[in-house]
């Protein structure tokens, strides 16, 4: 691939990667917020208003980071992928447009009616609009999913006589079955991120010995949500996408496993290093016949290597492919023992005391931004070398007249004002944390049990 093409992907992918930072964020703490604005109109307790309160600040601070860092992406289709645009933009036109008329500006709209309206709105109106700001913010996360699903599995298109690609059903479109489960899948993805941010902010809290109501209330949401979110992402949102990916994407599949040979009964590999070169797995610890039955629920199904497929078909970064899945998976397995054993301390009424417990609730919180992360490191490169997985090559996508000096030129320049933005954004969190969620006004203390029902 040229060295113009490979600017091109390096630029995107830092810009996305960071973006993602704030909206998994923003996207889970929209769910957490509508749980405490339940707990508040179902119990009358001010406590749980005020903890909405103190949430709602670090979510504008997220959401206003990721509509910053967002923008330059929508302008990167025209600046760095004018080819895909041109060639595409009549299909991915329909679900960014719907993302940003319809699903942003709810969110925006209701975010700032939530920020700044809660004493005209009254009890319930206040509730309604938390309910919509989680609303556009899961609406706009699907219709971005949609857009990416299509570009890994296209359907309901044709190709017109000039060679562009056009939108045959909108429909179609909208309820591509890849979009489906990789939407279910990036959501729980953002659930568990917001709920163990809550949950270390609460650790913190405990651990620390202020603010210790707020400390329960947000230790109890997050890991009563984030237990939840953590089985479900593992099944049935992860074992569908990986179906997905064995029908539609093999080759991605052979190198998520770092799978050279095909094999009946196929092996899954927990751990190991893919040396390309020689076409094998080093150093392997693999559990037999396991990943041809998580595939197709038959200990000997046969699973097609990559020595099968021609190389020119080959993601160009297998290693980086087996690595990010397998840190996906691994951290997964983590979120799931995490949860699953705070939730236990919580039934045991152990939880808040437990001070291993909370230290581990709070240092885990740079896990779920990291898994995430793996995940669609592994979902965009395993796609490589499509753009648009059997119909365009991303060699072929690029703005041809952009050249690879002008590309490291802006990616500079953006590393430097994303790096002042993250130190701001860091700055900004542990501000409001520090101050806590009483420092809006002179309001009475929550009763001593505030919290614990």
């Amino acid at each position: 691939m040229g060295h113009a093409v490979d600017a091109h992907r390096l630029h995107f992918a830092f810009t996305v990667t960071f973006h993602y930072i704030f909206p998994q964020l923003t996207m889970g703490l929209a769910l957490l917020l509508v749980y405490l604005k339940t707990k508040a109109l179902r119990t009358g307790d001010e406590h749980y208003n005020r903890a909405a309160r103190f949430w709602a600040k670090i979510f504008g601070i997220n959401f206003a980071m990721g509509v910053v860092t967002g923008i330059p992406m929508e302008f990167q289709f025209g600046t760095n992928w004018a080819e895909f645009s041109k060639s595409a933009g009549g299909v991915i036109g329909q679900t960014l447009a719907m993302e940003g008329v319809f699903s942003f500006f709810l969110e925006s709209s209701f975010l700032g009616l939530f920020l700044f309206g809660e004493k005209k709105l009254g009890r319930i109106g206040h509730w309604i609009s938390a309910f919509l700001v989680w609303l556009g913010s899961w609406l706009s996360g699907y219709f971005i999913v949609a857009t990416d699903a299509w570009m890994q599995h296209p359907v309901a298109y044709r190709v017109g006589a000039n060679g562009q690609i056009e939108l045959a059903s909108f429909w179609g479109l909208l309820l591509n079955k890849w979009a489906l489960w990789q939407y279910a899948h990036t959501m729980l993805g953002a659930a568990q991120t917001g709920c163990f941010v809550m949950a270390a902010v609460g650790a913190f809290y405990l651990l620390t010995h202020r603010d210790e109501a707020y400390g329960r209330t947000f230790v109890k949401g997050g890991v009563l949500v984030g237990v939840v979110a953590a089985v479900l992402q593992l099944f049935p949102t992860g074992d569908m996408q990986g179906k997905l990916i064995a029908t539609h994407q093999p080759v991605t599949l052979a190198a998520m496993e770092g799978l050279f040979e095909s094999r009946d009964g196929a092996p899954l590999a927990i751990l190991g290093q893919p040396d390309v070169e020689h076409r094998k797995l080093d150093n392997p610890l693999e559990i037999p016949r396991m990943l041809s039955f998580l595939t197709y629920q038959k200990w000997k199904a046969n699973i097609k290597g990559l020595n099968d497929f021609p190389e020119d078909l080959w993601p160009d970064r297998i290693e980086m492919v087996y690595y990010s899945y397998h840190i996906m998976v691994g951290l997964g397995t983590v979120f799931i023992a995490v949860m699953a054993l705070a939730a236990l301390q919580l039934w045991r009424g152990k939880l808040f005391e437990s001070r291993w417990m909370l230290w581990l609730l709070m240092l885990s919180v740079p896990l779920p931004y990291i898994a995430n992360t793996a995940g669609w490191i592994t979902a965009e490169v395993g796609r490589q070398p499509w753009l648009i997985y059997g119909l365009m090559r991303t060699a072929h996508g690029s703005s041809p007249r952009v050249s690879a000096g002008n590309v490291w030129f802006t990616l500079l320049g953006f590393m430097g004002m994303y790096s002042v933005l993250a130190i701001l954004w860091l700055f900004l969190t542990w501000r409001e944390i520090e101050l806590g969620p009483e420092h809006t006004g002179h309001l009475p203390e929550p009763a001593p049990n505030a919290g614990d029902d």
